[in-house]
């Protein structure tokens, strides 16, 4: 059985529980002049696009966006806007109970964590407040990379981040963006986490076709590793947050 070396999670979904856009995306759609759902739609269809990061930052994303959903406002009302949708993701970002355990978990068990995430501009500005921030050793965000899940380039930047092979990594993931395929085609070993919660997940392009296994819980993640990892060694110190 392999030795794990680091173990890597997807954030929404995974170390998070499901995720539902909350009552607060209302407030940006009002502030941009766009009907809520008109604004929905368009985030639906353009996820991938805004996720890449191509576009911009996060004020020129939001005003494509607008353009895609016919409204054009003002400068005030789109800066406005970000400030409020970078609210209302927070809002509806609730880390899993399980979360600071695990990864406190796996570190004292002498492995390296990491987050690789498919996202737009807001998590990689309030993750570093989160309480699992001093606990990763890496963070790779597609919108900074401009790839997103399957892309191998993903899992390859965690790699080089960490130094370490592919074959050293666990990955860990609900399965949205084909995270999972793309996980084991970039060499790592993957494993869905499957917790009930997620049966209500917003979710894009799911792993639907993959069948490898899976856990009920996140903490499940601890005794995974604990059978296919050395002795534990001495606690890692708190992540640098430059990651």
């Amino acid at each position: 059985m392999p030795t794990y070396q680091a173990v890597l999670f997807d954030f929404f979904g995974t170390l998070t529980r499901s995720v539902q856009r909350g009552a607060a995306h209302r407030s940006t759609a009002e502030l941009l002049g766009c009907p809520p759902r008109a604004l929905v739609e368009v985030l639906d269809r353009t996820y991938y696009e805004r996720a890449c990061g191509r576009l911009g930052n996060a004020e020129a994303t939001l005003r494509w966006v607008c353009e895609q959903a016919g409204v054009h406002p003002s400068d005030d009302a789109v800066r406005s806007a970000v400030a409020s949708r970078h609210r209302a993701i927070r809002a509806d970002t609730r880390l899993r109970d399980e979360a600071v355990p695990t990864l406190a978990a796996l570190r004292r068990l002498g492995l390296r964590t990491g987050v690789i995430s498919d996202c737009t501009h807001e998590l990689p500005a309030f993750l570093p407040q989160l309480p699992i921030a001093p606990l990763l050793d890496v963070r790779v965000f597609s919108v900074q990379v401009g790839r997103c899940k399957p892309d191998p380039a993903l899992y390859q930047a965690a790699c080089r981040r960490l130094s370490l092979a592919p074959a050293d990594c666990l990955y860990v993931g609900d399965g949205g963006s084909q995270e999972l395929t793309g996980a084991e085609r970039a060499g790592m070993t993957a494993v869905r986490l499957a917790a009930p919660d997620l049966a209500g997940h917003m979710v894009f392009n799911a792993d639907a076709a993959w069948i490898g296994p899976a856990l009920r819980s996140l903490d499940e993640v601890v005794d995974l590793v604990r059978a296919t990892t050395v002795p534990p060694g001495p606690p890692l110190p708190a992540a640098c947050g430059s990651c």
